[in-house]
This record gives C-alpha cells, structure tokens and sequence, in this order.
C-alpha cells in the first residue's frame, strides 16, 4: 500500500504517549494513519478513536489500519465533536495533528497548492463554503480581517485590494489564478508569496481556529483525569493560541487581577504543561520531509 503522506514528530509522539497502557486515545485528525499506526504498534493495549472531516482520509485509514480490527473506531466528522461523544469512554490521550496532509495540499482537485485549477481548500466537501465564495463574494474589508487575523499579511489592505481588483475582470476561478495575483508580492526568500494568503483563506473556509476552540472548550468540560494531551501546529497564530490555551489550563488560582489575596481556593488547575518550549523537528527529520519544518508539539497532562 502506497502511503501519500509523511507524519511529522512520529518519534516524539511515539515518546509522549509511550506509557499508556490501557483506556484509548483519541487521533483527532488521523490523516493517512501513521501517527495512529505507530501509536497502536507500540502500545499493544490500547485502543485508538481515528477522527477527520475528510472522507477520504478516514477511507484510506480504514484500509491501512484494519488489521488491527475493533482496536480502533473512525469517525468521519469534526474534531470538536469527538470529546463529548465519547466522553463516557476511559480516554488517555489526546492527539490532534491540526495541518493540512501532504495529499491534500499535492491533490490538485482539492484547492490547496498554488497550481490547482479549482478554488476550493474544504476539508470537508459537504462544506458549503469554500475559498471560491470568500476571494470572489467577500467584500474588502472582510477580506482585510481574515488576511489581518488569519493569516497575518502584513500588507493585508492591499493584498486585500489585489484580489478586489482582480476579480472586476470576471471571478476568480482557480487557485493557480489566486496565486498568480501576489507574484510581486515581497515575501522570504524560497517561499511563495501567496503562503499567507492562502493560509487565511483556508483557515476561514475551515473554521480552523473555531474548531481549535471548540476542542478544548470539549476537554476542560470533560472528565479527562490522568490524560496526555498532544497538539501539533504548523503556524505561530495556532502555535500562540495552544500555548495561551495550556497556560490557562494550567492556572491555579482564577482570582481578577489585583486581588490582595486569593479568594478562589486556589485549586482550579486542570493539570500541568510539560513542554515549556514546543518540541520542533530534527534537522534529520526536516532534511526528510520539508514540510515538517514549521511543525510545533506542546503537551499538556491532565491531572
């Protein structure tokens, strides 16, 4: 069986996980399975819940993981949504890889590369809403928040401006015709300058940060005792958000600011962080697979 996509950090996940004996863990976004594979290979015991939104993912994972029979569960849906059904299960861990997969981004009939000749980016293809509705509907000055907060261009007004104009000349159909729009925009050097844009616009198309929310509002409202808990990001707005997230988590004492003395109790911590700098891949990894390069782990226990 042919595997289209590289999982990042596969050692360090292996080394995060490694002391689970029993119970399950949760793969939130299981891809093309190989955190999963590696996972159910190591630890012999436990069970594995494989969610994604994409349907061909979760087909693919069927295949590559049904030796392992009923020790694991796929779910076609949202990640958000996983916690609180199966919050009545013994989950352990928690593993959410929250990047796009290698297939996706190289399927050209998906819209994610600079070359497709769709516009599209939806994990999900049930999705009413795709990149195709945003740059050819979306007025400038909701393009210039999304550019702003999603992808964090720099000169998100007039990048916002570009494709307004663009699109007076008839609708913009393509993702390779997006791209083409910021060839003259400045960017580092080796990277294509639409990187940005491209990620605001598949981030809004997703929902990706209001789905990141709504996991963890899942795990703090679920009784999640003695569970690892492993985020994988690929860019500094999520890597920031998990951080803040886990720190908050974290927090013992909720008592306002300026408070003389604590009046909470001083016993609301969920648990401990146990990365106090994200874990990032080796050089070795990244000489391997490129992609990996801009990924970030943070793990949080659950006491």
């Amino acid at each position: 069986m042919k595997i289209p996509h590289i999982p990042v950090l596969i050692d360090e996940v292996k080394e995060v996980f490694k002391d689970i004996k029993d119970g399950y863990i949760v793969d939130c976004t299981v891809g093309y399975g190989g955190h999963s594979e590696a996972l159910l290979e190591q630890n012999q015991d436990i069970r594995l819940i494989c969610c994604d939104q994409d349907i061909i993912a979760i087909n693919f994972s069927k295949k590559r993981l049904k030796r392992y029979g009923d020790r694991v569960i796929f779910e076609n849906d949202k990640f958000s949504n996983i916690i609180g059904k199966y919050s009545n299960y013994p989950i352990r861990g928690i593993l959410a890889d929250i990047g796009v997969s290698s297939l996706q981004l190289d399927d050209e009939s998906r819209g994610f590369g600079f070359g497709s000749e769709v516009l599209d980016m939806r994990m999900d293809r049930n999705n009413p809403l795709s990149a195709y509705e945003i740059v050819n509907e979306y007025s400038q000055e909701k393009l210039e928040d999304i550019l702003r907060d999603y992808g964090e261009v720099r000169d998100f007004k007039r990048a916002a401006k570009m494709i307004c104009k663009a699109r007076e000349l008839g609708d913009i159909k393509s993702s390779k015709q997006l791209a083409g729009i910021f060839k003259k925009f400045s960017s580092k050097k080796g990277i294509n300058p639409a990187t940005l844009v491209f990620q605001a616009i598949r981030i809004e198309v997703n929902d990706e940060l209001g789905e990141l929310a709504k996991l963890f509002d899942a795990i703090e409202n679920a009784d999640l005792s003695n569970c690892l808990i492993a985020i994988v990001s690929f860019h500094s707005l999520e890597d920031r958000i998990v951080k803040r997230v886990f720190k908050e988590f974290a927090r013992s004492c909720i008592c306002p600011v300026g408070v003389m003395k604590c009046e909470c109790g001083n016993n609301h911590s969920l648990g401990k962080i146990l990365t106090k700098k994200p874990i990032t891949p080796s050089t070795e990894e990244i000489k391997k697979n490129p992609r990996s390069r801009s990924s970030k782990m943070r793990v949080f226990k659950i006491k």
